[in-house]
């Protein structure tokens, strides 16, 4: 196709030149410089499409652009394939933040639980303190009124014997003491 134009416009070139305009020179001689520079550009186009030149510049072409074309398709693969990994890492990344989220909330109602049961446990602690306060108060309490009973009763059975002592001779002494040992004689039996 591209030889069936470029014949014709060769052509026309050759016959189109200012020597055929001037007249002075027979166009169609070898000492005319337009004819022999036509002659050498018919020769050189010739030389081309008989080495076939053209067909081999556009199978080179054709070549590069096949490569281009594979390299293109290549890098679209490339891209789609990136795209792809890049929606996996976006899907695990919203499990991951999902699952954190879940471990977040699992450990703050862990963390209020065990601040209940802290709280829970605080409670039970402080009672039994309080109790075993209790008991320690109501523990000395008690021994204190043992001590001042002990103390007022020993005070009573001294101040008892000064005044028995004053007051009761040594025959009524002894008569007290044999009374009292019959009393307990007859409470032991």
């Amino acid at each position: 196709m591209r030889t069936m134009i470029l014949w014709p416009t060769i052509i026309f070139a050759s016959f189109a030149t200012p020597a055929l305009a001037a007249g002075d020179k027979p166009f169609f001689s070898l000492f005319n410089t337009d004819f022999a520079v036509t002659i050498g550009f018919i020769l050189f186009f010739s030389v081309i499409f008989y080495l076939k030149v053209p067909g081999l510049l556009g199978g080179l072409l054709d070549k590069r652009a096949d490569g281009i074309q594979a390299e293109l398709d290549e890098a679209r693969a490339i891209r789609d394939e990136a795209q792809a990994l890049l929606a996996g890492f976006e899907r695990k990344q919203k499990e991951v933040q999902g699952q954190a989220d879940r471990i977040v909330a699992h450990a703050k109602e862990e963390a209020s639980e065990a601040a209940e049961q802290a709280k829970a446990d605080l409670d039970v602690s402080i009672a039994r303190r309080i109790k075993a306060a209790e008991d320690q108060i109501a523990s000395a309490e008690a021994s204190a009124v043992r001590e001042v009973r002990d103390r007022a009763i020993n005070v009573a059975v001294d101040v008892a014997k000064e005044v028995v002592a004053k007051q009761i001779t040594a025959a009524q002494g002894n008569a007290m003491i044999d009374a009292s040992i019959d009393d307990i004689k007859s409470k032991l039996h």
